[in-house]
């Protein structure tokens, strides 16, 4: 009942709002759809992932061993399935190099004052540390012996990575929710919380998905998971909190939610994603599973509602129409 009352009480602050206008409502929806969705979804689990291997490698013990290679796993393959999401969304995929390189002169194509500018290399110095990690991780699972890698065992070389893989984690989980948030766009330019709500999320997704991986494989260490749980547990209480100082911070313009949209958020993602997970626990075997799913389904539906509820909302000057 408490679950309940909560999302009655946040959904009477939502219909208490009063319309005004915004400034940040002149530009047209920029249509993203479901490509776009899932790189955001697939990109805060790929970051998240390399996020969390990278601290249990840097601060954990010997025993953690399997979950960062699990992990580092998991994020080579969400940094792979990304780039290919973001290259098919281009519609002319052969010129994605263009983010990087001028084709005219050949000289690098570096913006600091575009967000889209800096993730496109954030993406690749994200990709540089995933791919170090992900042949230490091949080189110790023995599928490949090339000699020269060796030197990635060494401790200076290992901290760099692992301090890198922590930063180059934290920026793609958040930067989506950084590169909406300076869209001039209903709800994503009315918060400036929308980076760190999809960095939580995208931790909160990431171990979900470490944890149904290990579940799926009967891989079992009760130190790490327990070590894990607790961190997942913090990871969704704070992005429960933020969601909400999310809703909050949009002042009028939250009424955007008064619809089938908010529902979804309130049910979908604030219910069934994080109240419910947290609620259930991973101590049984089959809890293991079932919150791993609520959350990973919590984490995606939360990037559909403020990409879609978004584009819903039609803007002739100040005036907001849904």
């Amino acid at each position: 009942m408490k679950f309940l009352d909560l999302d009655f009480g946040l959904w009477t602050l939502l219909g208490s709002l009063q319309a005004v206008p915004s400034d940040t409502f002149f530009t047209g929806p920029p249509h993203f759809r479901w490509l776009i969705i899932l790189y955001f979804f697939i990109g805060g689990i790929s970051g998240g992932a390399l996020l969390v291997a990278s601290l249990l490698r840097l601060f954990g013990a010997p025993e953690d061993r399997a979950f960062i290679r699990l992990g580092v796993y998991i994020s080579f393959v969400g940094m792979v399935l990304s780039a290919v999401l973001l290259i098919i969304d281009l519609g002319v995929p052969l010129r994605f190099w263009h983010m990087l390189i001028q084709d005219n002169t050949g000289r690098l194509m570096f913006k600091w004052w575009s967000p889209m500018s800096v993730g496109a290399w954030g993406l690749l110095v994200f990709g540089i540390f995933c791919g170090m990690a992900t042949l230490r991780v091949l080189r110790d699972d023995r599928r490949l012996t090339w000699s020269t890698l060796e030197f990635l065992h060494h401790a200076p070389v290992s901290n760099f990575a692992a301090i890198g893989g922590i930063v180059g984690g934290l920026f793609l989980a958040g930067y989506t929710g950084v590169l909406l948030a300076v869209t001039n766009r209903p709800i994503w330019a009315d918060s400036s919380w929308l980076g760190l709500l999809f960095l939580l999320s995208g931790i909160s997704t990431s171990v979900a998905t470490l944890f149904l991986v290990a579940h799926w494989q009967g891989l079992i260490v009760p130190t790490t998971e327990a070590r894990l749980q607790r961190f997942d547990r913090i990871a969704l209480i704070l992005e429960l909190v933020v969601l909400v100082v999310f809703v909050v911070s949009l002042g009028a313009v939250a009424q955007a939610f008064l619809n089938a949209w908010g529902v979804l958020l309130l049910l979908g993602v604030v219910g069934v994603g994080i109240l419910k997970p947290l609620s259930m626990g991973r101590d049984a075997g089959h809890n293991v599973a079932a919150a791993s799913v609520l959350v990973l389904f919590g984490g995606f539906v939360l990037r559909v509602v403020v990409l879609l509820a978004s584009e819903d909302v039609h803007v002739a000057g100040a005036q907001v129409f849904r």
